[in-house]
C-alpha cells in the first residue's frame, strides 16, 4: 500500500535542501533573511509535491522536476506574503506565526516578494534541462502566475463584483487564484520528464481538477471563520458546507481517473485524497 506520509516526508526533505541555495544569496544579509522568512515558514509544499509527483508518475526520477518544483514553491510563497500586507488581507499571522510584513516592515517584505517572483525564474533558467524544456517550463509558469492566472484571479478577488453571487464567476476567479499555480505545478513536472503528449494531457486534467478542488475544500474548513454576511464570497456561502465537500470528492474522483493509466500514479491520486480530506 503506498504509504503518502512516508513519501511526502522525503519528497519535502528534497524541495527543502534544493530551495535552500535558491534563497541564500543577496545584499544585504538581513534581506536574505527576510527572504528565507516566509520559505520556511512551515508551508506544506503542495505544489512542489505535486510537480514531483507528476514527473513520478510518468516513470522518471524526482530530481528532474526539482528545478520546477523550487520555482512554483517560490510563486506561490511571494503570492503569500503579498497577500498578507496591509494594502491587501492585512494579515498579521501566517502558519501561526507572524507575517513577514510584521516581523520585517512592509517594505522590505513587499521587496522579498519581489525578489521571491523574479530569482523563480532564474531557477528554471539555471535548471539542468535542454533550452526548450526551460523555455517551456518558464512560459508555464508565466501564464499561470501572471494576469491571465494568479494575479487575475487575486485581482478578481479583490474587486469581486458579480462573484459574490454567482457561482460562474466565483469558480472563474478560483480557476485563476487557486488553481492555476496548482495546475502549471503538475504540468511543469511532467514537461521536466519529457512526457508524452497523452501523458502530459491526462496531467493537465489532473491539475485542473486538484486546483478547483483544493479551493472548494478550502472553503470547507473556512466556513465558521467567514461565517456571517461580512464574510467573503465562497461556495460553502453559495453552496452550503455539505454541497461544497461533495464537489470537491467528485473532482478529487475526476483528477484520479485522469492518470489511472499512467506509470505510477500512486502518489498523485493520494495527493488528490490528500487535498479533499484534510483538516489544515
Amino acid at each position: 500500500m503506498f504509504d503518502l506520509a512516508e513519501w511526502t516526508t522525503a519528497r519535502r526533505a528534497l524541495v527543502d535542501e534544493a530551495l535552500g541555495p535558491c534563497v541564500a544569496h543577496g545584499w544585504p544579509s538581513s534581506f536574505v533573511e527576510a527572504v528565507r522568512y516566509p520559505v520556511f515558514g512551515g508551508g506544506k509544499r503542495v505544489r512542489p509535491l505535486l510537480a514531483l509527483a507528476a514527473a513520478e508518475a510518468v516513470g522518471a526520477a524526482p530530481s528532474c522536476a526539482l528545478a520546477a518544483a523550487c520555482a512554483v514553491e517560490m510563486v506561490h510563497t511571494y503570492s503569500l506574503v503579498h497577500d498578507d500586507l496591509p494594502c491587501m488581507d492585512d494579515d498579521a499571522e501566517r502558519r501561526g506565526r507572524p507575517t513577514s510584513h510584521i516581523v520585517h516592515g512592509e517594505a522590505v517584505a513587499l521587496l522579498a516578494g519581489d525578489a521571491l517572483l523574479t530569482e523563480a525564474f532564474g531557477v528554471l533558467a539555471r535548471a539542468d534541462l535542454s533550452a526548450e524544456t526551460r523555455v517551456e517550463l518558464v512560459r508555464l509558469l508565466s501564464a499561470a502566475a501572471g494576469a491571465d492566472g494568479m494575479v487575475g484571479g487575486q485581482v478578481g478577488d479583490v474587486t469581486w463584483g458579480s462573484a459574490g453571487t454567482d457561482l460562474q464567476a466565483l469558480q472563474a476567479v478560483h480557476v485563476r487564484k487557486t488553481g492555476a499555480l496548482i495546475r502549471s505545478a503538475v504540468e511543469m513536472g511532467a514537461v521536466s520528464a519529457g512526457a508524452s503528449s497523452e501523458a502530459r494531457a491526462a496531467l493537465v486534467a489532473y491539475g485542473q481538477a486538484v486546483g478547483l478542488a483544493f479551493q472548494l475544500a478550502d472553503d470547507v474548513l473556512d466556513a465558521d471563520e467567514d461565517d456571517g454576511d461580512e464574510g467573503p464570497p465562497s461556495y460553502v456561502r453559495l453552496l452550503g458546507v455539505e454541497e461544497t465537500g461533495r464537489r470537491a470528492r467528485a473532482l478529487a474522483d475526476e483528477a484520479c481517473a485522469a492518470v489511472a493509466g499512467l506509470a505510477a500514479p500512486e502518489a498523485l491520486v493520494a495527493l488528490a485524497r490528500f487535498t479533499v480530506e484534510r483538516d489544515v
